[in-house]
């Protein structure tokens, strides 16, 4: 059966008044910031280790399946794939980068996914799974299949176009980088902003949590995930793939998700840094020139979206 799919054609702002948007919040929660337009620099190179060397061209932010599928039961048999995502967001050979929860059958469990793929080229994907000991590792994903949810940025992989670069050091508040970023484009700006990127953790240290085994009894609220999952202490330098919106256009959509993964085993969800006063991100980011909702659950809440 083919799977629903919904639409949402964006008009974003400049990137010179996302930039604008980006320094204020930024600065408000940093002690030092620089935000300025450039040319993509090449991210296949390290750290960023992305599978396409830009961010440009039909830019696109896909929310697939969502939170609804794992929570309160996971309904495992919400499986997709990067190629079919693409074809449904018209870009057929299209860069995927974004969260995700990997395909359980696949691995043998639930784990955190980071989707790297330029579709029928390459694949960068890594995961992070809770290990037998309670500990985790974070290894290659050599599928493209992915289950339950995802956030994802397409484009046509486009090197040197236009993008925001953001670097931030030395955190003096109380948010994160990504939602210190994503509560400026709310305030700043009426109209749905969507945006997709890759950021390092270059010096310090941040909480993820782990997704462990499918939880035996129903997670019915936001405690109930929190005991559930496994949160860790991670250390840089790690990269990650970030989706986050401003507002939702009605879509039911998740508006920040962002995963990472190293070279050293560390990877999973990112939620804070832990390191205020060494904490050094660097990111390079894009707007969507549109939202396309696939198979959203027809049952929904707002649970275990943090």
């Amino acid at each position: 059966m083919p799977l629903p799919v919904q639409e949402a054609t964006l008009t974003p702002p400049s990137l010179d008044e996302i930039a604008g948007s980006f320094r204020r919040s930024l600065s408000a929660n940093f002690k030092h910031v620089d935000v300025s337009v450039v040319d993509c620099p090449d991210l296949t190179l390290p750290p960023w280790s992305m599978s396409a060397p830009g961010l440009g061209g039909m830019a696109t932010v896909a929310d697939v399946g969502g939170v609804p599928n794992l929570i309160p039961r996971p309904r495992v048999e919400k499986e997709y794939d990067i190629a079919d995502v693409a074809m449904l967001c018209g870009i057929p050979a299209a860069a995927v980068i974004g969260p995700s929860a990997v395909a359980s059958e696949k691995v043998g469990k639930n784990a955190e996914l980071v989707n790297n793929c330029q579709v029928g080229a390459s694949n960068g994907s890594w995961y992070t799974r809770v290990t037998n000991d309670g500990g985790y590792l974070c290894e290659r994903y050599p599928h493209t299949s992915f289950g339950l949810l995802g956030n994802l940025y397409l484009s046509e992989g486009k090197p040197g176009t236009p993008v925001i670069r953001v670097t931030a050091r030395v955190r003096t508040g109380h948010r994160n980088f990504v939602s210190t970023m994503n509560k400026g484009l709310a305030e700043d700006f009426p109209g749905v902003v969507a945006m997709g990127g890759v950021f390092v953790v270059r010096e310090g240290s941040t909480k993820c949590h782990v997704m462990p085994g499918f939880s035996c009894t129903p997670l019915t609220s936001d405690q109930d995930v929190e005991q559930w999952l496994r949160f860790y202490e991670m250390r840089a330098p790690l990269t990650h793939t970030s989706v986050f919106l401003n507002r939702d256009p009605g879509l039911d959509l998740r508006l920040e998700h962002s995963h990472c993964f190293s070279s050293h085993g560390d990877g999973g969800h990112y939620h804070f840094d832990t390191t205020p006063d060494t904490i050094w991100y660097e990111g390079f980011f894009a707007p969507a020139e549109r939202i396309v909702r696939i198979d959203a659950p027809a049952e929904t809440h707002q649970i275990g979206r943090d």
